[in-house]
């Protein structure tokens, strides 16, 4: 679903900032929801979700902000009501880590590149 801010922000390149939506969330037990970038913000004005995505966990309980990033060289002017980002609601398995001794692999330790191309 799409967010939109309910305030007008001037987004200067380099400063990230954190753009109120005027809307929480009460997720259940096993659910997130994910803050992502909208692409057409992305590829044309060079905004992008430098966390992305964006957590927010079954237990928070404020207001959801959509931190944004102007990654451009211009500033970017945000008005109240604009489509800011998406939001996906997802199911998580919880898990529990056991500390152990790791089985090998093919690729071993190899990362960054190792796979190919």
């Amino acid at each position: 679903m799409d967010l939109r801010s309910i305030e007008s922000v001037l987004l200067v390149p380099g400063v990230p900032y954190a753009v109120q939506t005027g809307l929480s969330l009460e997720l259940p037990p096993g659910f997130e929801a994910q803050i992502r970038p909208r692409s057409g913000m992305a590829l044309k004005h060079a905004i992008t979700v430098p966390n992305s995505p964006g957590t927010i966990d079954p237990a928070y309980r404020g207001e959801v902000k959509v931190i944004l990033l102007n990654l451009g060289k211009s500033n970017y002017q945000i008005e109240k009501g604009d489509r800011i980002a998406q939001m996906v609601i997802a199911r998580y398995e919880p898990v529990e880590l056991v500390e152990g001794e790791l089985s090998e692999s093919e690729r071993g330790e190899g990362g960054f590149g190792s796979s190919g191309r």
